[in-house]
């Protein structure tokens, strides 16, 4: 088979071919006296197992994945499958976690600060926690309020409050902080509750199409293991 055999299965150029043998996600490919490489079915499958594996683990994942397998490391190889799997079902309950959270919020009375907002005492006792609760969540990047810039002090608007209610349900959970704010973080991309919502969808959406991807991966990295027997 010629690079171009290989290339227009994936509607890639010959030279995407060449490049994935250079990089190390294909076998060496044998050459004619005349310095053609000449490619086998071995190498159409090792071209389909790493073209599965980029959409459902990422290009520099699918690589090791690719280089691993090259050095007879099967072991590494599962190791980094294992963890593109460990890594989904982490962002799966993410995703839950999210969708309870904001479920909490979105159903509860909503927060009504004063026009100067809410200081870290009004705060923390609206919640019934410490003050030095409310710094720890900011230390971690869960809280980012804004300074009074006469006084100094902390100021909390609605937006910091919402936050700070989702890290009070996500801690009585037992989340750690540092996921905390990786959730919060999420809702602050989405611009609020509502827009995460609305948001949840597409992100599941997302969860679902690289699970699926790593059904696809599987079966086309066994059939290239395969033939490499």
């Amino acid at each position: 088979m010629r690079p171009a055999d290989l290339a227009r299965e994936h509607g890639i150029s010959t030279q995407a071919v060449r490049n994935y043998e250079r990089d190390g996600f294909l076998p060496p490919a044998a050459r004619t006296p005349s310095g053609y490489r000449v490619y086998t079915e071995m190498h159409a499958a090792a071209l389909r197992a790493f073209l599965a594996l980029v959409p459902a683990y990422g290009h520099a994942t699918a690589g090791g994945i690719m280089h691993a397998v090259h050095d007879d490391d099967l072991g590494r190889a599962l190791t980094l499958v294992d963890r593109g799997h460990e890594l989904l079902l982490r962002d799966r309950e993410t995703l839950n976690t999210v969708r309870k959270a904001i479920g909490h919020l979105t159903t509860g009375p909503a927060p009504e600060p004063a026009a100067t907002g809410w200081s870290i005492g009004e705060l923390a006792h609206r919640l019934g926690v410490t003050a030095a609760t409310v710094r720890a969540w900011e230390r971690a990047g869960i809280l980012v309020p804004s300074r009074n810039r006469a006084t100094g002090y902390r100021v909390y608007q609605g937006a910091d409050i919402r936050d700070a209610e989702l890290a009070h349900l996500l801690r009585r959970g037992g989340h750690p902080l540092e996921h905390i704010a990786t959730v919060v973080e999420q809702v602050r991309t989405a611009g609020g509750t509502e827009s995460l919502a609305e948001a949840l969808e597409t992100w599941q959406d997302r969860l679902t199409a690289r699970g699926l991807a790593m059904l696809e991966a599987a079966g086309r990295l066994s059939a290239y293991l395969g033939s490499r027997t």
